[in-house]
Formats: C-alpha cells, sequence, structure tokens
C-alpha cells in the first residue's frame, strides 16, 4: 500500500500548485489523476492574467507557485491591459501555447522528486472511525494520506450540454469524477450545482484576417516572473464583432439552449456569460465584441473569446458564420456547456481546510470559483495547508488586507457563493495597495516564513525595496524649481526617467522595476495613505471578535437580516460581519455595542 503525506486529486491549475507547494514543503505527495499526460490542460482559453487575475498570479509567483514561470515560458502574446489608467488595475494578459504549457507543467511538477504521479480514478475518501485515512480507488487500491486536496475542477457528476443533447462528462473528450460527491456528502458536505461553458474552435485557415482587427502583441513584453519566453511576440490575436443577424438567429432558437429551456439546473457565472445570455440580458446592445485568438504555435484552432455557447452544433455553425471574418469559417471543436458538483465554501476554514473532516482540503472550481487564475492560487493555499496538517504544524491563511488572494478566500469561506466566483479589481478595497507590482514586497517574507522561497529570495526583495526608499529619500532632499524633486515628481506631467536627467542617477542606478517603484510611491502617495488609514480601521474592526456561540436574535436593534446572516455564517469578528453581503452599517453598530457589554470570558 503507498503511502504519502499529502494526496492531491486533480491535475489543473489548483492540482498543479496543491502538490507544488506541498512538495515545496518537503511532504511527500501522490498526484492522482485519470490522466497524467492531461496535467496542465486548458481546457478554455489558453490564456493566464486579465484584470483582477494577473494580480492574483503575481501574488502566486511572490509565495513561489507555478503559474507565472509557465505563462512566461510559453507566451505567444503579451499585453497590458488597462495601461492608460492607474497602477492599480493595469493587468498584464498573456496568451500562451495550449499544448507547451501542459507539457512544461508536466515536466517541472513531475521532475520534483517528492512527487510521484498516480494514474486512477478516486471513488471515495478512506475514513476509518472518523479519521481521514487517504483515498480509495475505482480498481480496488488504498492510499494512504494524512491530508488530502481534492481539486477536481468540473468534473464532480459532470455533464456537457450540446442544445438539448447531454452526456456526462467532466470537459470534453474525458469521463466525469462519478463517485466522490456522494463521498463528500457521506461527511455532510453541502454541495451546490453550477454551469459553467467554452466557446467553439475555429479552424484557423477557414478565417478572412483582413476583415478583422488586429491586436499586436507589446514589444518588449512583459513578463509575470521576470523572463520572457522565446516566443513572447510571436502571435497577434485579433478582435470581431456579433451582428444583427447573429443576434437574430440566437432569439430565434431559445427554445434550443439547455438553459433556457430548462434542462440545465447549474447556476452560471454572472461575469462570464455565453453568447445567449449576453444577447438576451443586454438586448439593447446592437453588437458584442468578441476576440479572436490562436491556441498556439502550431495548432489549427482559433479560440473565440466571448462566444461560449450551448446551442445545438449545427445552429453554431450558422451563428459564427455571421460573423465578420468568419462567413466561411469551420468549426473544429463545437462549443458547449458543461454542470457540475461544487462545495459550500462557508463549510471551509480559511486555510481551505473543510470544518467538516480535519485533513480534507479543497481547491478551484469545486470550491464555486470560475478561472484557472483563481483556482491556482486557492490550490497553492490548500497544498500550503495540507503539508503543515500532515506535519503537525496549525494552519495558515492570507488576511484580507495581504492582498487579492487573501480577498478571494475572505469573500469564499465567509460570503459564501450563489454563482461561480471570478475576481475582479473591484473586489479589492485596498487595491492601490495591492497592486501586482509590489506582491514581491508583500508576500515574499510570509512565503520565505512558511517555507515555500528560500530566505535568499526575502534578502533580495529587502534590498531592492531598500534602494526604492533610499531614492525617494534622496528626491526628497534634492531641489528643483523650488520644489523638492519629490514634490516635482508629483507632478501630472513630470516621469522619474526626465527628472534623473536633471538631477542626475542615483549613486547605484535602479533597476527598471524600481524606478517604477520610486514613480508610484511618489506620484499617489495621499492616496497610498488614505488607504493606509482604511487598513487600519479594518483592523480595529478584526480585535472585536464574536463568540461562536453568540445568540443573534438577542442582539438589540440587529435586522432580522443580519440575525439569520451571521447566525448562518458565525463571523469570528465585526471586521468579517462587515463583509457579510445584506449587512448595512446600523447592524455594525448594534454589534459593536453589544460586545462591548458583554463581560469578559473567565
Amino acid at each position: 500500500m503507498k503511502a504519502y503525506d499529502v494526496i492531491v486529486v486533480g491535475g489543473g491549475h489548483a492540482g498543479i500548485e496543491a502538490a507544488w507547494a506541498a512538495a515545496r514543503l518537503g511532504a511527500r505527495v501522490g498526484l492522482v489523476t485519470s490522466n497524467p499526460e492531461r496535467i496542465g490542460l486548458m481546457p478554455c482559453n489558453p490564456a493566464v492574467g486579465g484584470p483582477g487575475k494577473s494580480q492574483l498570479v503575481a501574488e502566486l509567483e511572490a509565495l513561489g507557485g507555478l503559474m507565472g514561470k509557465l505563462a512566461d515560458a510559453t507566451a505567444i502574446h503579451t499585453r497590458v491591459l488597462n495601461r492608460s489608467k492607474g497602477p492599480a488595475v493595469q493587468s498584464l494578459r498573456v496568451q500562451v501555447d495550449r499544448d507547451l504549457y501542459a507539457l512544461e507543467a508536466q515536466r517541472v511538477l513531475l521532475a520534483h522528486p517528492q512527487i510521484e504521479s498516480i494514474r486512477a480514478e478516486v471513488s471515495a475518501l478512506w475514513i476509518e472511525q472518523g479519521v481521514l485515512r487517504g483515498v480509495l480507488t475505482v480498481d480496488g487500491r488504498r492510499l494512504a494520506g494524512q491530508a488530502v486536496v481534492i481539486a477536481s475542477g468540473t468534473f464532480l457528476q459532470g455533464v456537457v450540454w450540446y442544445g438539448r443533447q447531454s452526456r456526462p462528462a467532466g470537459r470534453q473528450g474525458e469521463p466525469p469524477a462519478r463517485f466522490l460527491s456522494q463521498s463528500l456528502r457521506a461527511v455532510d458536505h453541502r454541495l451546490l450545482r453550477f454551469k459553467t461553458g467554452t466557446p467553439p474552435r475555429i479552424q484557423a485557415d477557414s478565417v478572412d484576417y483582413e476583415k478583422l482587427e488586429v491586436v499586436p502583441a507589446d514589444d518588449p513584453p512583459e513578463t509575470f516572473a521576470g523572463k520572457p519566453g522565446p516566443h513572447a511576440t510571436a502571435r497577434p490575436t485579433w478582435q470581431t464583432r456579433t451582428t444583427e443577424a447573429t443576434h437574430r438567429l440566437i432569439q430565434e432558437n431559445l427554445h434550443l439552449s439547455p438553459l433556457y429551456g430548462g434542462d440545465i439546473e447549474g447556476v452560471g457565472p454572472r461575469y462570464c456569460p455565453s453568447i445567449e445570455d449576453k444577447v438576451v440580458r443586454f438586448s439593447d446592445k446592437e453588437t458584442h465584441v468578441l476576440f479572436v485568438e490562436p491556441d498556439g504555435l502550431h495548432t489549427t484552432e482559433l479560440y473565440l473569446q466571448g462566444f461560449s455557447s450551448s446551442l445545438p452544433p449545427e445552429l453554431q455553425v450558422r451563428m459564427v458564420q455571421t460573423l465578420p471574418g468568419f462567413e466561411k469559417a469551420i468549426i473544429q471543436r463545437f462549443a458547449y456547456a458543461v454542470e457540475y458538483d461544487a462545495v459550500d465554501p462557508l463549510e471551509l476554514t480559511p486555510g481551505l481546510q473543510s470544518r467538516k473532516l480535519p485533513g480534507l482540503f479543497t481547491a478551484g472550481q469545486l470550491n464555486g470559483t470560475s478561472g484557472y487564475e483563481e483556482a491556482a492560487a486557492q490550490g497553492l493555499l490548500a497544498g500550503l495547508n495540507a503539508a503543515r496538517y500532515a506535519m503537525g504544524l496549525t494552519e495558515v491563511c492570507l488576511p484580507r488586507e495581504s492582498g487579492y488572494i487573501g480577498v478571494m478566500v475572505d469573500d469564499l469561506v465567509h460570503r459564501g457563493v450563489d454563482e461561480p466566483y471570478r475576481m475582479m479589481t473591484s473586489r479589492v478595497e485596498l487595491r492601490l495597495l495591492c497592486r501586482a507590482d509590489n506582491a514581491d514586497e508583500r508576500l515574499v517574507p510570509l512565503a520565505a516564513t512558511w517555507g515555500l522561497r528560500p530566505m535568499a529570495d526575502l534578502q533580495a526583495v529587502r534590498a531592492k525595496y531598500a534602494r526604492v526608499e533610499g531614492e525617494l529619500l534622496r528626491l526628497q532632499k534634492s531641489r528643483l524649481d523650488g520644489v523638492s524633486a519629490l514634490q516635482y515628481l508629483r507632478r501630472p506631467e513630470a516621469s522619474y526617467e526626465q527628472l534623473l536627467q536633471v538631477i542626475g542617477q542615483p549613486e547605484v542606478p535602479l533597476a527598471k522595476a524600481e524606478a517604477y517603484q520610486v514613480e508610484v510611491r511618489a506620484k499617489y502617495a495621499g492616496y497610498m495613505e488614505r488607504q493606509a488609514r482604511l487598513r487600519e480601521k479594518l483592523k480595529e474592526l478584526e480585535t472585536y471578535l464574536l463568540p461562536r456561540t453568540l445568540d443573534y436574535a438577542q442582539v438589540p436593534s440587529l435586522s432580522k437580516e443580519a440575525v439569520e446572516k451571521l447566525g448562518r455564517i458565525r463571523p469570528h469578528s465585526v471586521a468579517e460581519a462587515s463583509r457579510v453581503p445584506g449587512i448595512r452599517d446600523s447592524d455594525l453598530t448594534a454589534l459593536l455595542v453589544y460586545i462591548t457589554k458583554m463581560p469578559a470570558p473567565a
């Protein structure tokens, strides 16, 4: 019988990061997948990053994760979005080679001496006398593990839909995970039913590119981890638009949609709707932008972003051919919708451990999220804590004010989800303090403390920001046009590069990333100070703890909605209570008055 410290079930982005994080701590990891050759596969868009998501990848990189490095190594098109806006919302998006990404993920992951790939389908959690012992496989094996991370993506009781026709599948061409849902219910987990989808893939040589708008790659390319791959500017992407004919076809055939026909029970993602949803929900819009993106350097497929659909294949052909440039397009793989089971994340700890079964961790779409980046970030946290559990160490978490991963996990485990959760910059209250460019300053210290990165990395980060602070001090002492150089740099038309031409370089010239930090900190100092005060206020609310046994019905002036929601969610502090949807300022005031009058525990 094989024995491991940590067993990871699933080889998608969550499973990859979970296995990697656990192995970095020295845990013996068994990575269980039905087909190891599918590890790292990108079943939807082969891209990493974008608004809200590139910040997650930057934080993963700071914490020692893999996604940023894999994306850089296999990039074929890179572009910074929102470049004209402030640094808080600027976002790197990297189109990768779909096949190369999976191969690189397998090469790096399976070369780690602490990670063993296991080909199997898990049939159940192995539990004896209420204690998790590992997992059982369909072919009768027992895989012993002190901790288990389930990162099953869309595979739990997965069903794919093409029009009103369906079949069991986790994604196109792969069978679902048939038994784990039953095992999770057996330990009293509440399961949700969600839905997502993917667009059609178009034969590349059947498209008239002259009718498309070219979106060139940035040159030189930006990166997540500092080293661009050899093909980072190799391919353009393009844009096209839906037409009146597209919308008419969809509206006339909504009865063929499994969603509008009532066949699909799962709830879909609000912020990544199907083309049918867009046409119905935004009926005032005459057109919708679509992005045309290559799947790789040597593939024959194009990804039609924004055209996700569950309508029948023969109708998809007609819909696609209404698009400019696609009049003769050939669909190589049809769009489909997929329904799957997800756990209720309210039943998880902030370290993504089950509150129902110690030693069980979950990550990714299983936790009710949508997107590669969200999955990967959860995977790292779950794998880290699974290894710590196996080593007898206490669970760790990322507080909300630490950045995007902290916000996402806090939202999941304290607010819950009623639809697939997608990270957005608007969810992050302190987004100017939690930018992608300063993720190393915020999170490398934690990564080094937890054993995810070597102490030498921490020393390098400290040296980097010491140089930044030293240069800010030099600018404060230098004079230009009657003001300090630092004040001068705060003018909208001034830049650090221009300033250096007047006052001269520092004794040791700064690297590009360091110079960027100087300029951002100078120009946005006032806004950052304001957010720093907000952070302190939020920390103060964290100190007001709410007893687990508190009877909210006894709190005077608390609204009925607050009584119901707080009694169900059981937040640990007033700060957590403030983030529960529907909780008003008056409810928080009532809580503060009540708990400050409560007698101190004996």
